[in-house]
């Protein structure tokens, strides 16, 4: 998003993390990476990048294209925008038209209207913290305020729902001897749940992306297939 659209006030909301929050242009010069927790998914890494700004000169143009090139490796794009600026369908269009140039277009969004308490209810209910869904059902626009917390849950939820797509839920029984087969998918898939067998192994329910679960498997010298419930 732009800058001053409030994304280091919404890192720092969701992560805890102490990101310079000022307004000013280039506040934040270099991306910055956080881990969250999701309800129901892996945890995932938030970045905060450099925000955009108006009439860039064109000898920066290069170079600031250059510090946004990592978004073509996202899962999910959140896309950032002041909702009580008066240009804000203009600046979101612009953002979208760097990403199409810089090969990003593709990755999936959520844009989070950011500052609602600065709003002034009119119409009513605009202030409101919500989420918007497309003709598909996915979430694609939330109503935050990063500076007083409204709506943060929500887009959290949000973000967990869309990044779930993306793994795949497996139910495993691991024997006793598979103890480092277990420690590796709590470093590399989510354990939704875990439970003791009557031999000594390990009842898990995982998220995992699709293809991890049999790199960890190979690794092992375990084949995949014997892993399912009996």
């Amino acid at each position: 998003g732009y800058t001053n659209a409030g994304k280091s006030t919404l890192f720092n909301a969701l992560t805890g993390a102490a990101v310079v929050a000022e307004d000013k242009l280039f506040a934040t010069l270099d991306p910055t990476h956080r881990r969250i927790a999701l309800d129901g998914a892996p945890e995932a890494v938030l970045v905060d990048t450099v925000g955009f700004i108006r009439d860039l000169p064109h000898e920066l143009v290069a170079a600031f294209h250059s510090t946004l090139e990592e978004t073509r490796e996202a899962t999910l794009l959140l896309h950032v925008v002041d909702s009580g600026a008066r240009e804000r369908d203009e600046l979101e269009a612009r953002v979208n038209e760097v990403l199409a140039q810089i090969g990003a277009d593709e990755v999936p969004q959520i844009v989070v209207m950011n500052k609602i308490d600065t709003l002034a209810d009119e119409p009513p209910g605009s202030g409101e913290p919500r989420l918007e869904r497309d003709n598909s059902g996915a979430v694609w626009r939330v109503w935050v305020s990063a500076r007083d917390g409204s709506g943060l849950q929500l887009l959290l939820d949000a973000i967990g729902e869309r990044l779930r797509v993306h793994f795949e839920r497996r139910v495993l029984v691991l024997p006793p001897q598979a103890g480092r087969l277990r420690a590796r998918l709590f470093e590399q898939a989510h354990v939704v749940d875990e439970s003791l067998t009557d031999t000594g192994g390990w009842r898990l329910e995982v998220t995992v992306r699709p293809g991890v679960l049999e790199r960890l498997c190979r690794a092992e010298g375990i084949e995949p297939d014997t892993l399912g419930p009996s």
